[in-house]
């Protein structure tokens, strides 16, 4: 590292990258043929703090980490670094086998975390002779799901070796020394000359400079670049705003909550669901309660959990569940969705809810928040922070979680054959290549946007399972671009809201798939409707949809999925569209005014 101190830049870098992860922070060096390690719950500030207190040896090689609790809350013992013996270890992403590995070892464990395997893993290796590289070629085939893992050797102190699968991993190179990182703005202080490591890769540093192999130890192919970003975009990856970022990181956030959900049997496993299946089979009613965003995507679950489950499921706003006084007892299962874990409204109906005698699972993207703690179960989304106040990989991923609850409750209580359920899986497992697809025509959605960037109100319609991705897509425009935008079941139309239709009113129309009881049909003749008055209709429809394109002023076309898997796909043109119209109009994206991350008052 020159004549810097590794451990400084170290943690500047995790400064630099605290967007990704903020509920612990970790540092670790060599030193005199041992690991000094700090590591700190809470931001990065506490471990600058605990390093204030304590300092680290200077060095010239050092590795650190700042957290997004998957595995264990976020306390100290569960941070990153993770040390096992002369190895230390930082991780991203998630070691589905850990379990089984950990059985390997007759230690006791310090963390809760699936990442403090891998360190006892490669500490096996280097104990037996191995050199480092030679462990991580060792241990990393033997890994499955996401991760990248950089790791360092008490005994080989110039020496740092990452592996990466499935998870981002890109290195520096500066002029004498070297930088690893999940992003580029962890080192662009420092160097714009970078390398982008593939698929399945090693790379080792030292001193002397890097190589790149494949996991069998063979020279690979790898892909240099310059940076030409300043830094505050680099945080954001080239993204003008947070929330685009965090649009276009939807197929990895999708992939990752998919994630280590099944056994080799090809059952679905929910292993933070710590309710018996005897207590899931004597539910009788489902209630979801949450707010906003969250609220549409309870929505869509409830037209999922009743058509695979065929039980009642009903959908609250949080904020109104408490106070008329809900039918709910110990047959009732409520399920509460919620991005932070901290929305007021949503803690206070569930604290009701199991005052009633209720089951509560969560479905939340923040490991260690209070509804979490206060439910009798959680299903943890993997979407990652999100920074932009407006959600959009925190819907899209509590979407799927929602699904893997509904299948979830199918098979245990015997309503779907496995069979059933794995091709529903499948299914799903295909949908971050659509996300992709349709993010790949983003062009035309801010085409769109620049068109309609005056016109003072907008309708979204929908049926089925659109009608709540109107009414998300009008949430969105309403967040973003303050201006009136409004949902309506297409259905409704005659019965009031056609009243609204003026020449020139753009209005967005999701149409469902082909076959579904005749509604495809049905939301066309709509269409039909609202173009005859003048109307500017926007059709987000399958792509081989001739009809539903002859009737469409533009056209969206979208894959071809069921109709329940249908929110994942057509949720994302209308994201990128609220997000271009704020943008051409001047407001701040990911703070819009008087809203705020996590509501924390009623």
């Amino acid at each position: 590292m020159g004549a810097r101190s590794a451990g400084d830049v170290v943690v500047a870098g995790l400064k630099r990258l605290e967007y990704r992860g903020y509920d612990s922070a970790g540092v670790a060096v060599p030193v005199e043929d041992r690991i000094e390690w700090r590591k700190k719950a809470g931001k990065i500030v506490h471990l600058e703090d605990e390093i204030a207190v304590r300092p680290l040896p200077e060095t010239g090689t050092a590795i650190g980490h700042t957290r997004w609790a998957t595995h264990g809350a976020p306390t100290d013992a569960n941070s990153h670094p993770h040390v096992a013996g002369r190895i230390a270890v930082v991780h991203n992403g998630i070691i589905e086998n850990f379990a089984s590995l950990r059985a390997e070892f007759d230690v006791e464990f310090a963390s809760e975390t699936d990442s403090e395997v891998a360190a006892h893993l490669l500490n096996r290796e280097v104990a037996g002779g191995a050199t480092l590289v030679e462990a991580m070629r060792a241990v990393a085939p033997r890994l499955e799901g996401a991760f990248t893992l950089v790791a360092i050797d008490a005994l080989e102190p110039g020496r740092i070796v990452a592996a990466r699968r499935n998870s981002p991993l890109v290195l520096g190179q500066g002029e004498g020394e070297y930088f690893l990182a999940s992003d580029v703005a962890a080192f662009i202080e420092f160097t714009r000359d970078a390398v982008e490591l593939g698929q399945d890769q090693i790379v080792e540093l030292t001193t002397d400079g890097f190589t790149v192999t494949d996991f069998d130890g063979q020279p690979a192919e790898y892909t240099q670049f310059h940076v030409d970003w300043d830094l505050s975009a680099a945080e954001k990856q080239g993204f003008d705003w947070f929330m685009r970022k965090e649009i276009f990181e939807q197929p990895r956030a999708v992939a990752d909550t998919l994630l280590g959900r099944q056994n080799h049997h090809g059952e679905l496993v929910l292993d933070e669901l710590h309710i018996r299946p005897e207590e899931l089979r004597r539910v009788n009613k489902i209630v979801i309660i949450a707010c906003g965003t969250a609220y549409y995507a309870g929505f869509v679950a409830k037209y999922a959990i009743e058509h695979w489950v065929r039980i009642p499921c009903e959908v609250e706003l949080a904020s109104e569940f408490r106070y008329r006084d809900p039918i709910v007892d110990a047959q009732t299962l409520v399920v509460a969705i919620s991005q932070s874990g901290e929305t007021a409204d949503t803690l206070m109906a569930i604290r009701h809810a199991r005052e009633q005698g209720s089951k509560v699972i969560a479905i939340c993207n923040t490991n260690g928040a209070t509804i979490p703690r206060e439910s009798d179960a959680v299903l943890y989304t993997h979407a990652g922070p999100e920074i932009g106040v407006a959600s959009t990989k925190g819907f899209t991923t509590q979407l799927v979680a929602c699904y893997l609850l509904g299948l979830y409750l199918a098979q245990v209580r015997g309503m779907k054959y496995g069979d059933e359920i794995a091709a529903i899986i499948a299914e799903l497992e295909g949908m971050p290549s659509f996300i992709q697809r349709m993010l790949d025509r983003a062009e035309d959605v801010y085409a769109l946007a620049d068109e309609l960037k005056e016109r003072p109100s907008m309708l979204f319609l929908g049926r089925h399972a659109g009608y709540p991705a109107a009414l998300e897509g009008a949430l969105k425009l309403k967040e973003l671009a303050y201006i009136h935008a409004e949902g309506f079941a297409a259905g409704e139309l005659k019965h009031g809201p056609i009243a609204l239709i003026s020449q020139d009113l753009p209005v967005f129309v999701v149409v469902p798939p082909a076959g579904r009881d005749q509604l495809r049909d049905k939301v066309i003749a709509n269409i039909a409707e609202v173009r005859a008055r003048g109307a500017h209709t926007i059709v987000l429809a399958e792509e081989r949809d001739e009809q539903a394109r002859a009737n469409a002023d533009t056209f969206w076309p979208l894959p071809h999925v069921s109709t329940l898997l249908q929110p994942l796909v057509a949720i994302i043109p209308l994201q990128l569209f609220a997000c271009e119209m704020a943008t051409r109009m001047g407001h701040d994206v990911d703070q819009p005014r008087n809203l705020a991350k996590s509501v924390t008052v009623e």
